[in-house]
């Protein structure tokens, strides 16, 4: 008897979780039909040959064969990325315009600069998180140093005396070099650069002593021995260089900082485009060769949904905000 009764809500269930999974069909089919419309532009707001301009070409690479479309892109560097930034803000929602941006620029950038011009939150979709990069901590050579260990002891011997290098004020790897000393208790003197290749080229010159950097940027210098790994800002090895320790291990727990880089559309554009798009990406950053690309530069892809990126931004822009407060980091 029970079974009779309960027989009527199973079958109306059933149609229900149908009929969801028919409509799911039919808006995946719609948004792919939309981004079959028209040719993309993804903007990278750095010049070419970093992370972000790589993985702004293997996304249009992957789109074009996809959707049998041109998908160009642009690299509209300058203002610390805004200029190309303002661009996508200002373009139409339809998914045809799209931005690759560094963790920095959505998560850092909108308390450390007073006037920063955008609402993340409101002038832009977030699609996915694209590829994650560890952070690492080097030294030169000469400095004699092998491991994190060695840093701390020095720089507790001789406060204020030790140097390292950041690509600038309130950059990641400047606020990197800002959470090891809390959580070492040691003080280190902070000099900025203005971007990442000058700071490692000092680096590597010897004028510097140390530098929280992306694996990308220096996992050529390591491998030649141009630069010596003492560890990295991540709670486990990284898959890319899998004998470097982590910062962790060897006793500095708490240095959490990862790059990654994130691709976003302009407001308005609808939730079942942005959707298909994060679908899009994941499986093109699936591919054996795309992720064996990446892997020479020291990234792994990272996927998500619309509705985890987003959250992501959220949750890493306030734990950034209360550092940048709490040190008192001010944007020169």
């Amino acid at each position: 008897m029970i079974d009779r009764l309960n027989r009527p809500l199973r079958l109306a269930a059933a149609a229900l979780l149908a009929f969801a999974a028919l409509s799911t069909a039919q808006a995946q089919t719609d948004a792919q039909k939309q981004l079959a419309g028209d040719r993309f532009t993804i903007v990278s707001p750095f010049p070419p040959g970093g992370p972000v301009d790589t993985l702004a070409r293997v996304l249009s690479e992957g789109l074009a064969k996809r959707y049998g479309q041109p998908a160009v892109v642009e690299n509209l560097a300058g203002a610390a990325g805004n200029i190309g930034i303002d661009k996508v803000k200002r373009a139409k929602g339809d998914g045809h315009t799209l931005l690759v941006v560094p963790a920095g620029n959505l998560t850092i950038n909108p308390t450390l600069m007073p006037n920063f011009p955008f609402d993340i939150q409101k002038d832009f979709v977030p699609v996915t998180m694209l590829a994650t990069a560890p952070n690492v901590l080097v030294a030169t050579p000469g400095s004699g140093f092998k491991n994190a260990k060695e840093v701390v002891a020095q720089a507790k011997a001789k406060p204020g005396t030790l140097s390292y290098a950041s690509p600038g004020v309130g950059s990641g790897l400047h606020l990197a070099g800002e959470l090891f000393k809390q959580q070492a208790g040691v003080d280190l003197l902070h000099v900025p650069y203005k971007g990442t290749a000058p700071a490692l080229n000092d680096v590597l010159g010897g004028v510097v002593p140390l530098m929280f950097s992306n694996l990308p940027a220096t996992l050529p210098f390591i491998k030649s021995g141009k630069l010596v790994a003492l560890g990295v800002t991540e709670g486990k090895r990284s898959p890319v260089a899998p004998e470097i320790p982590t910062l962790a291990e060897q006793g500095i727990p708490g240095v959490s900082v990862t790059s990654w880089y994130g691709l976003l559309a302009p407001a308005g554009t609808p939730p079942a485009v942005a959707e298909q798009l994060a679908r899009d990406a994941a499986e093109i950053l699936a591919a054996p060769e795309v992720r064996e690309r990446l892997k020479a530069q020291g990234m792994t892809d990272a996927s998500m949904k619309p509705a985890e990126f987003a959250a992501a931004i959220r949750d890493e822009t306030a734990v950034w905000a209360k550092i940048i407060k709490a040190r008192n980091i001010v944007a020169e």
